[in-house]
Formats: C-alpha cells, structure tokens, sequence
C-alpha cells in the first residue's frame, strides 16, 4: 500500500513538472545563498551522524581530526581557552538551558557568543551575536574564510573537508574569537564524549540538563549509556551542575565526574531561587523549562564567580526541597537573585519552543518535542495553553495534530502519548516546506529523500490510526475510528497530493498526509491564517475525508494546531507563518 501511494507521488511530481533538488553544482563564492549552497555540499556522501557512529569506539581519533580540521582552518585548541566557554549537554532542555543562560549573561552587559542546533529557520540561527544571528554578511565573511582555508590546506594526508556539523562548530569558533565576545555559550550536539564540541578543553563551567532517551544508534539504548555519553564532557576542576535526575543515570553522572576530577553539584529547584519572594516570570512557557532556568542560575553566577565579576548573587540559607534529599552528589545551595538575573530569566527567547502564534481564529502551539519525556512535557504545555485561551461562544473549536519524526525515533511511542489531546485531525508531513525547496538552501536537507520522508509519514499514519482503534476497543461507548487505508493520489488540479481514505465512513480524528508542509498548513488554516493563502479552490479537496475536514475547519470559531515531533518540522513551519524570519 505503501509502495503503490509513492508510485502515484512520483507521477504527480512528473505531471507537474517538479523535481526534488538535487546536489548543487559548484557555485562561484559571492553571496550568502552560494555559502549555504556550498555548506549543503558537506552533508553529502557521509553525514555526520554516520561519521560519529563509524568513530565512536575510538572517541580520541574523533577529536583528533577535528583538532586536524580547526587547525588546517588557523587556529589552535589553545586559543579556544579565550572563548570564556559555558560548555552544555543533556537529553532535553539543553537549549532552553543554554538560552536562559546567555540571556542572563547578556544583561548584565558582556557580549555574548551563543552556538546551538539545529537552526530552524536560517543556518545562521546557529551563531549568535547578543542573542541576534549573525548577520548574513558575517556569515559570508567567515563561511569563505572557512572554506578557502580549509581548502587550500588540503593535501594526500588531508584530503577531505569536515562535515557539516564539524564546519559550523569551527566556523563559530573562529566568530566568537575575531568578534571578541567576552563569553561563549556552547551546546552540545549529539552526547558529549563523541561530540565535536568536546574539543573544548577548558570550559569556565558546564551543564548537563534532564537526561532521557534519544540517538540510541549512537549513545545507548539505556539512560545510564547516556548518561555516561553527556558525562563526556566533564573537566578536570571545571565546576559541573545538572538538575534532578533518576537515580541510576544520576549515579552515573558522578562516576563520570569522579573518574575525571570534576566538581558535580545538583541544581535546587527554582521554587528555592523564589522563597520569600515573589514567583520568578521565564520567558518560556511550560513547567518544564522551570528545571532549565535553574540551571542556567548555577551556570551564569558560576560563570560570574570564576570571572571575578561583580553582583554575584548572595548565597542564602533555604531548605532543599524533599525529593533532592539524599542524592549522591551535593547539592549547590540557592541564592538571592540579581535583578540582572530575574530580568534575564524574564527577556528570555527561545523560537519553536513552546511558543504560541495568534492568527485570527487560528492559534498554532509549536514545540520541537522528539523525544518520550519531552513529549510528555508538550502534552502537558499544549493542554494547560489551550485551556487558557478563550472559549468560543458558540463552543466550536478544533484541534489539529501537525506531526512528522526523523531519525531513529520510536515514533509509535511518541504518537501514543498524543492521544489524550483528543484531536480531531492528525495531518502527516515531511520537514520540506515545498515539495522542492531548490530556492531555499537554508532548508535543504541531502541526507533525507523526499521519498523516505514520505514512507515515513505513511507509517506514522498507519500508527496514528492504530492507536486510536485500540483506544476505541479499550471504550465500547466511543464511536468506531476512521480507517485509513487510503492511497497517495493526486488531485485533479495543481498536482497536489493527500493521503485520505477510500470511501466515506463517519469521521473521528481522521489522519491526513500531505507531500509538504504548505500544503498541510494551507489546508488547516483554510485561508484564515493571513500568512498563508487559501488552498486551491478546485482539486484540493478531491476526498471525503478532506472535503469535509476543510468544511469544518472553515466554519469553527477556533483552529487549535498542535506542530510537534520534530525541530526541523517547526522550523518549516515558522518559516511560513513568520515570513519575517526568512528576511
């Protein structure tokens, strides 16, 4: 079934005269779409992560070639001791965590260096100035000086160009130095031990946020593998703090800490940062970020400590919470916070991160959950913000899951714990925005196929599907589910696709599939999100299940979408709702 819906795919790609892009040829260096272009050429042949599973039993030859990288590019280990470096890792958070952080920083006055990942909009979101990507000129600038020496240094022994993580991650050294940033925040991209970050050799201090399950190909099917990973980047005599973990991976943790000299403390709850006073405001939205914002406190005022700053923070007496008693590493005491450090847990800006975008009657809730625990997290933001929202009148309201996973992810777990929100529509997609994206090279991605995203999407839905026929016999009252068993087949106009079902059958949560992500947001919005046009008035809707989805849709007082699973899948999607952040 599967294989007969991308034969039709392919068809309609043809009939409409589209091609998915393929490797771009060799462009003369000039502007910042010819950078990303040539950036894109480094996710060929072998991706990162397939480089990182190739070396991981032999974790010094992984950083010795990316010390053989740095160095070719013109500067040495040493000099990244003058970056003030803030090295962070963990699960889930870790970004959150790493943007608390900076923000803190920042408004005490210094000049802040921010590297995360993955970007979600523009490449350039990686490298932060003061909280700003860089400009697309500084892009440009260091992107050429990068590359050129890189490959003028090549040689028989030296040959190959790093991959695309590892060109960024230097790209960004050689930013924050030449930039003269008084401090760098650095997130880790996959681990720890293996990571190419973990090239920094002298940290001021580092982080490790909630540990959970992900990447298992390349960290370990259990919390504890992990957890010795994201231990990797511990130290000798470099304070680390991390929050509340399970006990095992927590235990783990200190080994890792012991075994390398490093200090390790348990970051208190942020209801110890707020006795006595009033509740702290974040800037992001969730329960969750609550344990990231405490240890983006730990993180800054260590930073501030070791730097001989002023305005520390005076240390205070209060009671650890219960449930931190009794761990195997100490606990780092509390203190009175700054208003620096209240106005930058406040200012804090976090895109695709439990953010909520107003349109009209359409409110999109995106959050680049992916994996279990993070999930749960999302579940529990997205039920308490849409309870927040103001009722319709007349009471119509529908909710739309907007869904897609990548990598190695178990997406029928993730899928499962979605249930609950009891939406009425589950639409499946790929991170594309377009069904070719060859005029945007910030979203090209060569190491996943059009087609493999769409087998991906088909599965999911299959799942979704399943999911809720087992709820459905776990309640005899509830009516029986749509059954998906429907075709990839293209509408009669604008070449179009959807997933949909066979024949009509009373609807409840029906799951959708569409080729990109505009058309599954046109088709949600129904023209009523003013960023997006309406779906095509002939052929878009040539089945049932759309045909009445769009009706309803049209006619509710308010359209709740839910875009999770993926990072890369939000990123798409703020690209079309913001169009500003394309600019």
């Amino acid at each position: 079934m599967v294989a007969r819906g991308l034969r039709a795919l392919r068809g309609a790609l043809r009939a409409g005269g589209r091609r998915f892009s393929t490797r771009p040829a060799r462009a003369p260096a000039m502007d910042y779409q010819d950078a990303i272009r040539m950036l894109n050429t480094l996710q060929t042949n072998a991706s990162y992560l397939e480089q990182v599973k190739r070396e991981r039993g032999d974790p010094q030859a992984q950083l010795e070639a990316m010390q053989g990288f740095l160095e070719r590019s013109g500067l040495k280990v040493e000099d990244l001791d003058r970056l003030n470096i803030i090295h962070v890792t963990g699960t889930k958070g870790k970004g959150s965590a790493c943007a608390f952080t900076e923000c803190i920083l920042r408004s005490y006055g210094l000049k802040t260096g921010f590297y995360s990942s993955p970007h979600l909009v523009q490449v350039r979101e990686r490298i932060r100035i003061n909280g700003q990507p860089i400009s697309k000129d500084l892009f440009n600038k260091y992107f050429w000086l990068v590359y050129n020496r890189l490959e003028e240094t090549k040689d028989p022994a030296h040959a190959s160009m790093p991959a695309y993580f590892r060109f960024l991650t230097i790209m960004a050294f050689h930013v924050f130095l030449q930039e003269k940033v008084d401090l760098a925040v650095v997130e880790v991209g996959i681990g720890g031990t293996y990571d190419c970050t973990n090239i920094i050799r002298a940290p001021v201090v580092c982080g490790v946020s909630s540990l959970g399950i992900d990447h298992t190909s390349i960290l370990g099917d259990t919390m504890e593998k992990i957890a010795w990973q994201k231990g990797g980047i511990f130290k000798p005599g470099v304070p680390a703090f991390t929050v509340a973990q399970p006990e095992r991976p927590l235990e783990v943790l200190r080994e890792r800490a012991q075994e390398r000299k490093c200090p390790l403390y348990l970051c208190p709850e942020l209801d110890d940062f707020e006795e006595g006073s009033r509740p702290l405001e974040l800037g992001l939205a969730g329960a969750h970020q609550r344990s990231n914002a405490a240890l983006a406190l730990q993180l800054a005022r260590m930073w501030l400590q070791r730097r001989g700053c002023q305005g520390l923070g005076e240390l205070k007496e209060v009671p650890p919470s219960t449930e931190l008693l009794g761990r195997p590493v100490p606990l780092a005491p509390a203190f009175r916070l700054t208003d620096a450090m209240i106005q930058g847990l406040r200012d804090t800006e976090w895109l695709g991160r439990t953010q909520v975008l107003s349109h009209g009657p359409v409110t999109w809730y995106l959050d680049g959950a992916h994996t279990t625990s993070s999930i749960q997290a999302c579940v529990r933001w997205f039920r308490q913000a849409a309870l927040n929202q103001d009722k319709p009148h007349d009471g119509s309201e529908v909710r739309v899951l907007l869904f897609n996973a990548t990598g190695d992810r178990d997406t029928a777990a993730l899928l499962k714990l979605l249930v609950p929100c009891h939406f009425d529509y589950a639409v499946f997609c790929p991170n594309f925005t377009e069904v070719s994206v060859a005029n945007n090279a910030d979203q090209q991605n060569f190491n996943v196929t059009l087609e493999n995203a769409l087998t991906r999407c088909l599965e999911n839905q299959r799942t979704w599907t399943r999911l809720l026929e087992e709820k459905v016999g776990q309640d005899p009252w509830l009516p029986s589910p749509l059954r998906v068993g429907g075709l990839l087949q293209p509408a009669p106009a604008r070449g179009s696709l959807l997933l949909v079902p066979p024949a009509p059958r009373p609807l409840n949560s029906p799951a959708l599939v569409f080729p990109c992500l505009a058309q599954a947001l046109r088709w949600v919005a129904q023209g009523r999100d003013p960023h997006l046009a309406a779906p095509a008035a002939s052929g878009a809707h040539a089945h049932p299940a759309a045909s009445s989805g769009a009706v309803l849709l049209r006619e509710a007082a308010a359209v709740r979408v839910l875009v999770t699973g993926s990072l890369h899948l939000v990123g798409g999607a703020l690209r079309l709702l913001v169009p500003a952040l394309s600019q």
